[in-house]
């Protein structure tokens, strides 16, 4: 079986990750997205709040499973029976970064190999910060976010519980 795993904050998770999600699902037999700390963020949703918004988005993918892992990803690929990791490009500018931490994950675990697909055209602008900064003023986000993130971030922004 081979599976790959899908690393990322996803605070909140985008049209853009649900595209690759559902992509990946053509390409491999199991899709793991893990959701992450990003020490260098502020999250919108807890570690919790974004897996089961991620476990409602893809409810209709039954080979898509949804874990938090936390500390290193390579310490993840053993964990899960993972072949290799899906990353996003959406532009030049990511692939540096990208490419640095697939060589690191390679350094640290030779077997370790890194996917990359690029957005749909309508998802290539599309990011988690940006998504976060109109709802913060108010914007519709709708268009931007799957429907139960969108209520989750209209929630959000009202105080009410998710």
């Amino acid at each position: 079986m081979k599976t790959v795993l899908y690393p990322g904050s996803f605070d909140p998770f985008t049209n853009g990750h649900y595209d690759l999600v559902c992509r990946a699902v053509q390409l491999f037999d199991k899709v793991i997205v893990a959701v992450a700390v990003n020490a260098g963020k502020s999250p919108m949703f807890t570690l919790a709040e974004r897996r089961h918004l991620i476990e409602q988005c893809c409810a209709d993918l039954p080979t898509v499973e949804v874990v938090v892992i936390e500390g290193l990803l390579v310490d993840s690929l053993e964990r899960y029976g993972v072949q290799a990791i899906l990353r996003g490009l959406r532009a030049f500018s990511d692939f540096e970064y990208e490419l640095q931490m697939a060589l690191m994950n390679r350094n640290m675990r030779p077997q370790c190999e890194t996917i990359f697909l690029t957005p749909t055209l309508k998802n290539s602008f599309v990011s988690s910060s940006l998504v976060k900064e109109v709802a913060s003023y108010g914007g519709d986000v709708r268009r931007y976010v799957p429907d139960p993130v969108a209520e989750a971030i209209i929630r959000k922004n009202r105080g009410e519980d998710i």
